[in-house]
């Protein structure tokens, strides 16, 4: 034992503090659940007791639109015999401002996801390495080591890695809450501010995710304009997250933070940026697309020196440029993805809505914010915990709990919609429905035990019988589960 400690202390002192501190949050549950699932992947046929995904907020509803524009554009590519003729141009060493076809087609798009209400500057189009690459990019010109960002919770997990873990930036939630459906206030964010005056931290600005990851919520004109005063009064940077902003669905219609600045003259344009990507609107997360977008020269000048450690290869800059030109394909593929996105909404609110499980009301995003406080024993992150892991390891669900939100209430889970077809969302609805309304039906005598719920419950998974009626098999739940009887 004192050999091996020996060994690991070794390796630690041979490589950096930074690569081997624990910022990456790996050890959050947000990523436990996706390595349960990477071990034991749902499939139809090959593995029906596997588990699925539900944790990835991916957008795989309009595949097939995409690759019938590829099929129709072969030139777009300069892997195909008709575009290979742009392959030595595409190849060889690009400046890291971009393609300038690039920059003007991205530029274009977020115009017109925005409503085509406001337009945007290609020079002031900045490459990242998808939005991890962005945020951290635009965190790294922003703040000093030490230096806070203030962000409402609950807020994206891996914002822990992406804009601490290198950077030495803190974050400082705002707490916003469910009685007001998690809206963020002036009064949530002067109370953190001054939370954060007192604890001696210096807030260099504020990062907000519009609409929300987790919540799928869109952020309306007033409280975008309490942002925008409370920002100018503190004289603090304004960060917005924009990369769902294809993915609202329904009204209200979607209003970016470029709408309301152009429409202030009192606003201090330099303290304003963007973060953007194609990787939920377009469902490329695989691309590596990240943007930023900022007021500021000085900040566009310094971000794009550093974005050399982050491009997008120009290959991908190539494609997208075509594919985003096309107006009448981008046109159709907004309107079709927002069809295909309020179809899954509904179909899986209406589902959960059967058993009693109700969802915050959203219109955005690619996940639901599912309310399963009625199961928790106690409102503790403890029993929420409990809760996740009968989920993810016996129900075979990987959702993600609130508490990897940085949300202020247990009980909360982000379930996402998007990245699975019809028959797994299928199987996936159905594991939910039984295995709450079985919670509902259970009798709790004493004496018996959550392991024999979860032990019974695993026995049935790994039968050879369909997922939907192995669920159904006979558990019985302790009065000390966390799993009490939803009320009715």
């Amino acid at each position: 034992m004192g050999s091996a400690s020996n060994d690991q202390q070794h390796k630690n002192f041979l490589l950096s503090k930074i690569a081997t501190n624990h910022g990456h949050g790996e050890d959050s549950p947000y990523f436990d659940g996706w390595k349960a699932y990477d071990k034991n992947p749902f499939h139809p046929t090959n593995n029906p007791g596997g588990v699925i995904q539900m944790g990835l907020a991916e957008n795989q509803l309009c595949f097939d639109l995409i690759e019938d524009w590829i099929r129709r554009n072969p030139q777009a590519s300069i892997c195909t015999t008709e575009g290979v003729k742009e392959f030595k141009d595409t190849a060889i060493f690009q400046d890291y401002h971009g393609l300038p076809a690039f920059r003007q087609a991205v530029a274009k798009f977020m115009g017109k996801v925005r409503g085509c209400g406001v337009t945007f500057d290609p020079n002031r189009i900045v490459m990242g390495g998808g939005s991890t690459g962005a945020s951290e990019l635009i965190t790294f010109c922003l703040a000093d080591p030490g230096d806070a960002f203030l962000v409402p919770s609950p807020y994206y997990p891996a914002f822990d890695r992406d804009l601490k873990w290198r950077t030495g930036v803190q974050l400082f939630p705002v707490i916003c809450e469910s009685s007001n459906d998690f809206k963020i206030t002036k009064a949530a964010l002067e109370v953190a501010y001054q939370k954060a005056q007192e604890a001696n931290i210096n807030v260099k600005g504020l990062m907000v995710t519009n609409p929300s990851n987790p919540l799928g919520t869109i952020l309306d004109r007033e409280t975008l304009q309490s942002i925008v005063s409370f920002i100018n009064e503190k004289r603090i940077h304004l960060v917005c997250d924009e990369i769902y902003a294809a993915t609202v669905f329904s009204n209200p219609k979607f209003i970016s933070i470029a709408e309301i600045i152009e429409g202030d003259d009192t606003c201090n344009r330099d303290l304003v940026h963007f973060v953007y990507s194609l990787s939920k609107d377009m469902g490329f997360p695989g691309f590596r697309v990240g943007i930023v977008y900022s007021y500021n020269d000085e900040v566009v000048n310094c971000a794009r020196k550093m974005s050399s450690f982050g491009l997008v290869s120009t290959q991908t800059q190539h494609l997208i440029a075509s594919m985003l030109s096309d107006d009448e394909f981008v046109e159709r593929f907004i309107d079709e993805s927002a069809n295909r996105l309020a179809t899954r909404y509904k179909v899986i609110t209406r589902e959960l809505g059967k058993v009693g499980i109700e969802c915050l009301k959203s219109n955005g995003g690619l996940f639901c914010w599912m309310d399963l406080r009625k199961l928790l024993k106690e409102p503790t992150a403890e029993a929420e915990m409990e809760l996740w892991r009968v989920i993810v390891h016996d129900v075979k669900l990987n959702v993600s709990p609130g508490s990897s939100f940085h949300c202020s209430e247990p009980g909360w889970f982000r379930v996402c919609f998007a990245n699975m077809d019809d028959e797994t969302m299928e199987a996936a609805l159905k594991r939910i429905l039984n295995f709450v309304g079985k919670l509902r039906e259970a009798e709790v005598p004493s004496g018996i035990g959550i392991k024999s719920f979860k032990s019974n419950l695993r026995l049935s998974l790994s039968s050879s019988r369909r997922i939907e009626e192995t669920i159904m098999s006979p558990c019985i739940l302790s009065p000390r589960s966390p799993l009490v009887k939803a009320k009715t």
